[in-house]
């Protein structure tokens, strides 16, 4: 029994120089777009909650939640703006043209650098609190965590404009009918720019991390029954340092799961079309860590399920709920 593909032409005028658009079946196509729709709704709501906790809350105004908060500012941008506009390209033809083409596709280059950015600030976050205590308080402060935030920002604009340059300069030359929306991204540069780089910060902080943590641990267990009301006051804040650290390696490693089969095909030697059918699974996965990582949260931190209870009942609309202890 022979199947039948339907084809709709994208500019019906064009004839021949116009796209041929294939319709899947419909009770496959509804269920892919209802599942997106889910995922971005939730990315949406989970990280909106992140952001407004730490920016209403005091006590969550530290060096460390800054980074957090910078990256659910990227989580979010994925979920409201970068899996929405998927859905519709995966759907219909691109009726903007080449130029808005190249430039729409910044966007999510810098979204999805600045949340690699994020990854490697948190790892050199964790690796000072725990390998330099002592000075950590004093040179990791608010001030010094906007800074990094805002360059890390900076780095991911310029990025785009070094990745995108060549489809900035030729907008759709890698269009082959109109209503395509096709950029091509150098393999090798994004893979080591993007990923490579980034990833051996992450992983060589983390392995210094995990040794410094572990010999503390063994050190704090020795010493626990003999020290002082002080040093027990210590032991505490290292422990919560640590369990800090683990948590951000669990968001670390889910990041990494995640991302790698994106950065799989450039070690393959290829480059990478954005906007080819080849590429969207491996697109949604890299956008379905930013659902993931509120969840993270949620699992790991209590102050988030405290924020989430008084923000989901109104008690943040209260006066001075902002000076809440949820730690």
């Amino acid at each position: 029994m022979e199947t039948r593909t339907d084809w709709k032409l994208c500019f019906p005028l064009l004839l021949n120089s116009s796209c041929k658009k294939p319709e899947p079946p419909g009770s496959v196509t509804l269920l892919f777009y209802i599942v997106l729709s889910v995922i971005s709704l939730l990315t949406v709501t989970l990280n909106l909650l992140v952001i407004i906790s730490i920016a209403h809350f005091r006590k969550l105004h530290t060096p460390t939640n800054l980074l957090l908060l910078s990256l659910a500012v990227s989580d979010f941008l994925v979920g409201s703006l970068l899996i929405p506009v998927e859905i519709l390209m995966t759907a219909t033809c691109w009726m903007l043209g080449d130029v808005m083409c190249a430039l729409y596709y910044m966007l999510p280059v810098i979204i999805i650098t600045s949340s690699v950015a994020n990854m490697v600030l948190i790892s050199v976050d964790r690796y000072m609190a725990i390998c330099d205590p002592l000075h950590y308080p004093t040179k990791v402060t608010l001030k010094v965590g906007t800074v990094k935030v805002l360059l890390c920002w900076s780095y991911s604009s310029i990025n785009s404009v070094f990745l995108l340059y060549d489809n900035l300069k030729q907008p759709g030359r890698y269009n082959s009918c109109n209503g395509e929306c096709v950029v091509n991204i150098s393999g090798t540069a994004d893979l080591v720019v993007g990923f490579i780089l980034p990833i051996t910060v992450i992983v060589v902080l983390y392995t210094r991390v995990f040794m410094v943590a572990v010999s503390q641990a063994r050190a704090m267990k020795s010493h626990v029954a003999s020290v002082s009301v002080k040093h027990l006051k210590i032991v505490k804040v290292k422990r919560s340092e640590m369990k800090a650290a683990k948590t951000l390696g669990i968001l670390i490693v889910v990041f990494l799961i995640c991302y790698s089969p994106y950065y799989c095909v450039s070690l393959s030697g290829q480059d990478i079309l954005i906007g080819s059918s080849n590429e969207a699974l491996m697109i949604f996965l890299m956008y379905f860590n930013s659902c993931l990582n509120p969840i993270i949260y949620a699992l790991f931190y209590p102050w988030f399920k405290k924020a989430t209870r008084i923000i989901v009942t109104f008690k943040i609309l209260q006066s001075n709920s902002s000076e809440a202890n949820i730690l």
